[in-house]
């Protein structure tokens, strides 16, 4: 009890950092900040403290904020694009990435890991870029910004699978990487099919 009281006062203290700190942090950064100030023992429910390595928590919230922004740039490409071809891709991020988003918010809470709330800055900028878009100009910066995206996140899954430390986060790692590695394949055959 005592410990949980500690770990319960560590995040109010870092919050209120946070709070007073002028410098903004993204939500992936603060998440891992969060996950950092955890305990990090195996015994989640009486410590309140992550079960997994900090390297293991750190993929989750990459995947969180990577898969967050595969959907919402998916419903911005469903609004956005007239092309058959790049609706029926956005349809699939949509439907894949946030069956996979809630996996791993599932997989999260069992081990205890704050996952950021939205995407981060990087992802961010990159989805205000794109609404600025319109036309086929739209079309080229979305098929490219998901070409880029997916060759980052297959990496990000299969390093997760070669090197994860939990065996659920590695297997959930494994499972993921030939789904992304299938949305790679399409989206550089769209974004062939448009040079």
């Amino acid at each position: 009890m005592k410990k949980l009281i500690y770990v319960l006062a560590i995040s109010a203290t870092a919050f209120a950092f946070q709070g007073c700190n002028n410098s903004t942090k993204d939500a992936k950064d603060t998440a891992d900040s969060l996950n950092k100030t955890k305990d990090t023992t195996s015994n989640a429910a009486a410590t309140g403290g992550i079960a997994v390595a900090p390297a293991d928590a750190e993929f989750a919230t990459k995947a969180a904020v990577g898969g967050m922004a595969e959907v919402a740039l998916g419903k911005l490409a469903l609004e956005k694009s007239s092309s058959p071809k790049i609706k029926a891709f956005a349809e699939m991020m949509v439907n894949d990435h946030g069956k996979a988003n809630e996996e791993l918010m599932t997989l999260a809470k069992v081990k205890n890991i704050t996952l950021p709330a939205t995407v981060d800055e990087e992802h961010q900028k990159k989805m205000d870029e794109l609404k600025t878009k319109t036309g086929t100009d739209f079309d080229k910066a979305y098929v490219d910004a998901m070409v880029d995206g997916h060759e980052k996140t297959l990496k990000l899954m299969q390093d997760e699978g070669k090197d994860g430390k939990d065996t659920d986060l590695k297997a959930f790692a494994t499972k993921t990487a030939p789904v992304v590695q299938t949305h790679l394949t399409m989206i550089k055959k769209i974004q062939e099919s448009r040079n």
